[in-house]
């Protein structure tokens, strides 16, 4: 951070609004912050029920207070409250791509808008990897949209930096973590370690999911997606979406959705690839996407209230439906609400609001 643009570390200084997000271990708030004038988002990360969990926390807390770059969402200011670490960040005020589809676009993105988006998203991928980290999580979910079109690469939940204390570079990882739509075959393979190109196998499959508005095969129990994804072949574009998008953005789908990692381009190669000249710029964002929203907090509303709808539905259904209709796993970390109805109804039960740690 520059000089002279510190943020507050105590409490009082926030003035917490809405929840824009909430997970297993955490919520978001959008939050004003009283001494600079400025509406910032806090994620409450509750410390005691993510104890057996706390090395990744310091992780994110760690990567996050390192991270400068334009498209990787960075830590303002990072500080204890009662049992809870609040972290400050930049307030994305169009939320998530995920959330941005679920309310406004639910079978997917047009093509430029795509182009757009994974474009950021490569610059924010090439920064982390050139610093040695895996994200291990990239997905709709935790693509980050400002008011201004801006797009950021967040959550670092499940994040691995490759160098060890002594700057020695680790070539491989080998702990199982992300979300199992989006995991690359070596990651679901507990014999073979990963590196950065994992991170390349997850940004194709979430080219395919902002295409058209869902996961390659998300509607599949964990056990049986992950037999599909190490035994058959590479997802590839429903036919219902394949005719509206171009045969550069097949092919570069194809490049990142390749079975063998050392054969995926880099993040840096990627960025010249010719589907990029479909890219444009985040007033394009704006004009053709973002203004048809409404405000965040009223999209997480609705999305609530339809989830707890669906979820009322699933009660009713037979057991075994129940589960295959509840299979997908969430990251805990997410800053968009509704990535699962089962989740989102029922992990906040007990669980302290920033609020109400701010009058203890």
């Amino acid at each position: 951070m520059e000089a002279g643009k510190s943020y507050p570390v105590a409490a009082s200084d926030y003035r917490v609004l809405e929840e824009i997000g909430h997970g297993r271990n955490a919520t978001v708030h959008r939050a004003l912050c009283v001494p600079r004038g400025e509406i910032v988002s806090i994620k409450s990360i509750d410390l005691e029920k993510c104890r057996s969990d706390l090395d990744e926390v310091r992780r994110e807390a760690q990567t996050l207070s390192l991270i400068d770059h334009p498209n990787v969402v960075a830590a303002l200011a990072l500080f204890i409250v009662g049992q809870r670490l609040w972290v400050v960040m930049p307030y994305m005020a169009a939320g998530s791509c995920l959330t941005i589809m679920r309310v406004a676009r639910p079978y997917g993105l047009d093509e430029p808008l795509v182009a757009t988006v994974l474009r950021e998203c490569l610059k924010a991928l090439d920064y982390l990897h050139f610093h040695g980290h895996i994200h291990r999580d990239v997905k709709a979910g935790n693509i980050l949209v400002d008011q201004h079109g801006g797009v950021k690469l967040g959550d670092f939940g499940v994040s691995a930096c490759l160098f060890d204390c002594y700057n020695r570079q680790i070539a491989r990882r080998t702990t199982f973590a992300g979300t199992p739509c989006w995991m690359a075959p070596e990651v679901l393979d507990p014999v073979c370690g990963y590196d950065c190109s994992a991170d390349i196998w997850s940004l194709g499959i979430t080219a395919l999911e902002l295409a058209q508005g869902h996961a390659p095969l998300s509607d599949l129990p964990p056990m049986k997606m992950v037999l599909v994804e190490l035994s058959g072949p590479p997802p590839t574009l429903e036919p219902e979406r394949a005719k509206a998008f171009s045969k550069s953005f097949k092919d570069f789908v194809a490049c990142c959705l390749q079975k063998e990692a050392s054969k995926r381009p880099t993040a840096g190669k990627l960025l010249k690839h010719g589907f990029f000249k479909h890219a444009q710029s985040s007033e394009y964002l704006v004009a053709h996407l973002l203004r048809e929203l409404p405000p965040l907090w009223e999209q997480v509303k609705e999305l609530r209230n339809r989830d707890v709808a669906e979820l009322g539905k699933k009660i009713s259904l037979p057991e075994g439906e129940q589960q295959q209709q509840q299979q997908e796993v969430v990251s805990e970390w997410n800053f968009c609400v509704a990535d699962s109805s089962s989740s989102s109804s029922t992990s906040g039960k007990g669980e302290a609001k920033p609020e109400e740690e701010e009058k203890k």
